[in-house]
């Protein structure tokens, strides 16, 4: 397998202290939702970087199948669940793609989560549901 690159990032203090990045570009204040004034989370950072990989997945899969769109747009909602057995994520990726039938939408959209590294990576381990939309 072919290495394209790292991203390097250490937090400090947990959900109550900083990230950074090693280039520095990603420097933020974290604390728990609603505690603090311009901080972010652990969740909003996942679901930033999953929908911004899962437009390029879709992206990619309808450049492949030649399906011609007029822009698409990647919601994540990703929520951090508390259990018997302690904690866990589950994500609804909400995937928006114009100017095409629902049906293609939705194709595109199982198609984009076969392809995506983010559901690679989880799959089996957090439950992700998928809705095509079009507008």
């Amino acid at each position: 397998m072919k290495e394209l690159f790292t991203a390097t990032v250490t937090a400090i203090g947990g959900r109550d202290g900083r990230i950074r990045s090693e280039d520095g570009v990603l420097n933020l204040a974290l604390a728990m939702p609603g505690v603090k004034k311009n901080t972010t989370n652990p969740e909003q950072l996942f679901a930033a970087g999953y929908a911004a990989c899962f437009d390029s997945a879709l992206n990619l899969v309808a450049k492949q199948e030649k399906i011609k769109h007029g822009g698409s747009e990647v919601t994540a909602h990703v929520t951090l669940n508390q259990g018997t057995d302690g904690y866990s994520l589950s994500v609804k990726l909400d995937v928006l793609v114009r100017d095409v039938e629902k049906e293609v939408a939705q194709k595109l959209a199982e198609a984009a989560h076969k392809v995506c590294p983010y559901s690679r990576a989880i799959e089996g381990n957090i439950k992700v549901d998928v809705e095509g939309r079009t507008a």
